[in-house]
């Protein structure tokens, strides 16, 4: 019987609950897991997701969808994006009326190429605004200054949402190009990988200051494609988030790249943690969306053969570097 719900209790949705209730609001922050439950309840800690946090004694947490968000005013949707429809097909029948719901997931769902506003808005029939931009959690609970968008076509709920979570090391600005911020954190968890096989093969600052730059024309070349701004790429939600996730060792996608690069195989790599490297589902989302629109995304296309095809990481920038000769604009 909430104020705000918090639907997911990862890394992120613990921190954002943290910072909710810090900031004195009443949260009640939902977990799949019975034994984050169980753990955040009993020791005030989530260990798997958050180690060495201490977490505000207020925090409520439940493992009942039910109980998380009847009495809600908003709810915030922190849950992965390939599992946002799943979870939300259960809550959507107990959604309050007047529920303003708030997507922090960053992905694009298989199948449907959707993102996640477009998930919950396709399940519950209500606008979705988006909170995205450069943030790592392990940052931000330990409240270093964060900048970020929060998107939406309203401006009475922009204004209401930025006052919520605006904090004096948590700064929000509000955009209404919602699909270009969403592309934005979507798409570079792809490139992120891409940055991470870079390095993971050793292959130098020029090289990864190379693909930042040319996987942002990639996704600037998408998103207007698909309708988005392109002044939103340049923004917190696309360069800001791009450069961070590429550059960040607190980076999972990042990392999944790192261990590719060293010749680990996938499945090992993501059984060794919980966390959801988004970046590895999207690169088959952004790269069915790349042919679907027509778009020359070359770095996605190497990332989803790496990933899908099992194509050698050397090989994919190998193929990259010798691609014909063009102008860069």
């Amino acid at each position: 019987m909430s104020y705000i719900s918090v639907i997911g209790a990862g890394s992120w949705g613990t921190t954002l609950a943290c910072l909710l209730t810090e900031k004195g609001y009443d949260v009640s922050l939902w977990a799949y897991e019975k034994e984050v439950v169980d753990e955040i309840s009993s020791k005030g800690t989530n260990t798997v997701y958050l180690p060495d946090v201490v977490l505000p004694s207020s925090l409520k947490t439940t493992n009942s969808i039910e109980h998380a968000i009847k009495q809600a005013r908003y709810i915030l949707n922190v849950v992965p994006t390939q599992f946002t429809r799943s979870i939300f097909k259960e809550a959507v029948k107990f959604i309050p009326k007047g529920a303003v719901i708030i997507s922090a997931s960053k992905g694009i769902e298989n199948g449907t190429l959707l993102t996640a506003s477009s998930i919950l808005n396709d399940i519950t029939g209500k606008e979705v605004a988006i909170l995205s931009g450069p943030s790592f959690a392990k940052e931000v609970i330990k409240k270093l200054p964060t900048a970020v968008t929060l998107a939406t076509k309203d401006p009475d709920t922009a204004l209401q949402i930025q006052e919520i979570f605006n904090t004096n090391y948590f700064r929000v600005y509000t955009h209404t190009d919602m699909l270009g911020v969403e592309l934005g954190g979507a798409l570079k968890n792809v490139i992120a990988i891409a940055s991470g096989i870079s390095d993971g093969l050793g292959l130098g600052h020029n090289a990864r200051a190379a693909l930042i730059t040319r996987g942002l024309a990639e996704i600037i070349r998408l998103g207007e494609r698909m309708g988005a701004d392109k002044r939103t790429f340049s923004g917190l939600s696309g360069l800001g988030d791009l450069v961070l996730t590429c550059t960040g060792p607190l980076s999972r996608n990042y990392s999944v790249g790192v261990s590719l690069g060293k010749g680990m195989k996938l499945k090992d790599i993501l059984s060794a943690t919980k966390s959801v490297a988004e970046g590895v589902a999207t690169a088959l989302s952004v790269f069915e969306l790349s042919q679907k629109h027509g778009v020359e995304m070359p770095i996605v296309e190497q990332v989803y053969e790496v990933i899908y095809k099992d194509k050698n990481a050397a090989e994919a920038v190998r193929l990259l570097m010798n691609r014909a000769l063009k102008a860069e604009f």
